[in-house]
C-alpha cells in the first residue's frame, strides 16, 4: 500500500498553508447537557493537529457529529467540540457557525499561521452524505477551497463513500495522518501473519452486524469467542431456551452451520446474568445457559463464561476484541466486559481493541488504555478492514 504520510507533507513544509484535516470528532453528547462523555475521539487527532500547528499551517478541521438529516440541526453542533478541542490544544479554536458558507470563509480566511478552526458538522449539508456523485463533488469542490493540502485523521469515517473523505482527497494534495497510518498499520498486522494462538472476542447486540467478520475470520483464527447480545441467536441454534432475550430468529439458521462449520473455534458462554427488566434496578441472578427461564432475558455473560473465556485469552499472542459482553452501561450487567477487558490487559499478547462500545467500556469503566496494544477509533471501519473490504477513505489516499 503506497499513501503519502504527514510526515511527507511535514517535510515539504506547511508554514503559512491551508491544510484541511477530516478529523473524527463524533464523540458521545449527553442528552440532557449536551456536554462531551467521552472525548477519546478528539484526542486521538490531538498528534496531528500538533505537529501541524507547530509547523506553522493554518489548521482548518472538518468532522460529523451524529446522524443530522442534511440540514442544521443544534442537537448535532460541534459548537462543544471546539470548546474541548481548545483546551486540550491549549490555545482557542476560531468556531465557524456554518461548514461552507459565510462564517466559514471568514473563519479560514482570518486564520493566523499556528492557528485552528472547526467547521460546523458535515452532515448539516447533504451533498456530504449523497449517492449523488454530482452533488457530493460539488459539496467537495467548497470543502476543497478551504486547503492547500488534505490529511485524512478519521479512521472512524474511512468505510464511508463521503465528500469529505472520498471526494475532496481528488481535488488536493493528499496524506494520511497520525491517526489513519496507525490504525492501517496495527490492523495490516491482524490481516497479514498475526503471531498465534489469535484469539478474538465478539459481543454486541446482532448476529447480522458481525456475520461478514465471522465469516472472514473464522478460516484465519484459533478461538472465537462470543457474547453480548449476540450470543442468544447461537445458543437458540443450539437448541436452547433464551427466554426473552435478544433474538434474530432468522439468524439461527446461519449461527448452526457456523457453529457447525467451526471446528470447535467458536466458544460460547456457559451461564448467563438473566434479569425480570431491562432495567439497571431490576431484579436479576445467574443461571446455566441450559437453565434460562422462559420469562427473563440475558444480560450479561456470567462469572464461569468470563472464566473460561480469560482461559483462553491467556494462551494467545494475538487478541482483537470488538463489542461488549453485557449491558455494561448498567453496573449490575458490566461484571462480564470488564472481566473480559481485564483477561485481555493480563495477556502476554499484541491486543487491539475494535472501537465502538469496546473502546466506550474501557473508559467508562475506568480501565488503563495504555495496557491494551491498540485502542481502535472506529468500530465499523477496523471490522470492514478485517473482512477484506475496500475502505472508500483508504483508496483514495492511495490514489
Amino acid at each position: 500500500m503506497s499513501i503519502r504520510t504527514l510526515d511527507d507533507l511535514l517535510a515539504e513544509g506547511v508554514s503559512g498553508r491551508r491544510v484541511l484535516v477530516r478529523a473524527d470528532l463524533n464523540v458521545p453528547l449527553d442528552k440532557q447537557t449536551g456536554a462531551i462523555t467521552d472525548d477519546g475521539r478528539i484526542r486521538a487527532v490531538l498528534p496531528t493537529l500538533g505537529a501541524l500547528v507547530e509547523a506553522g499551517a493554518k489548521v482548518v478541521v472538518c468532522s460529523h457529529l451524529g446522524r443530522p438529516k442534511g440540514a442544521p440541526d443544534p442537537q448535532f453542533s460541534l459548537g462543544p467540540v471546539a470548546g474541548r478541542l481548545g483546551e486540550l490544544l491549549g490555545a482557542p479554536v476560531h468556531f465557524a457557525t456554518d461548514t461552507v458558507g459565510d462564517s466559514a470563509r471568514s473563519t479560514v480566511a482570518d486564520l493566523a499561521d499556528g492557528q485552528v478552526a472547526l467547521l460546523e458538522n458535515l452532515r448539516f449539508n447533504a451533498g456530504e452524505t449523497s449517492k449523488d456523485e454530482a452533488e457530493r463533488g460539488a459539496f467537495a469542490d467548497q470543502l476543497a477551497a478551504f486547503g492547500d493540502a488534505y490529511v485524512d485523521d478519521a479512521f472512524g469515517a474511512v468505510h464511508r463513500k463521503h465528500a469529505s473523505v472520498f471526494d475532496v482527497p481528488a481535488r488536493l494534495p493528499h496524506v494520511a495522518g497520525r491517526l489513519v497510518l496507525r490504525e492501517v498499520e496495527v490492523l495490516s498486522k491482524l490481516t497479514g501473519d498475526p503471531e498465534r494462538p489469535y484469539v478474538v472476542v465478539l459481543g454486541g447486540s446482532k448476529v447480522s452486524d458481525k456475520l461478514a467478520v465471522i465469516e472472514a475470520l473464522l478460516p484465519t483464527v484459533d478461538r472465537l469467542l462470543i457474547g453480548g447480545g449476540m450470543c442468544f441467536t447461537f445458543l437458540k441454534a443450539q437448541g436452547l431456551e433464551v427466554g426473552t432475550s435478544l433474538l434474530e430468529k432468522d439468524m439461527v439458521e446461519t449461527c448452526r452451520n457456523l457453529l457447525e462449520r467451526s471446528g470447535g473455534k467458536i466458544m460460547l458462554p456457559v451461564d448467563v446474568v438473566v434479569a425480570d427488566a431491562f432495567a439497571p434496578d431490576a431484579a436479576h441472578d445467574t443461571v446455566r445457559v441450559d437453565g434460562i427461564p422462559s420469562h427473563r432475558l440475558g444480560l450479561d455473560v456470567g462469572p464461569e463464561t468470563v472464566a473460561g473465556f480469560s482461559a483462553a485469552l491467556s494462551q494467545a499472542k494475538t487478541i482483537f476484541w470488538n463489542g461488549p459482553m453485557g449491558v455494561f452501561e448498567m453496573a449490575a450487567f458490566a461484571a462480564g466486559t470488564r472481566g473480559i477487558a481485564e483477561a485481555i490487559t493480563k495477556a502476554d499478547a499484541f491486543s487491539v481493541v475494535g472501537g465502538g462500545d469496546s473502546a466506550a467500556a474501557v473508559r467508562a469503566l475506568g480501565l488503563d488504555e495504555s495496557s491494551f496494544g491498540h485502542i481502535s477509533t472506529g468500530g465499523g471501519a477496523s471490522l470492514e478492514y478485517l473482512e477484506g473490504k475496500t475502505l472508500p477513505g483508504i483508496a483514495a489516499l492511495e490514489n
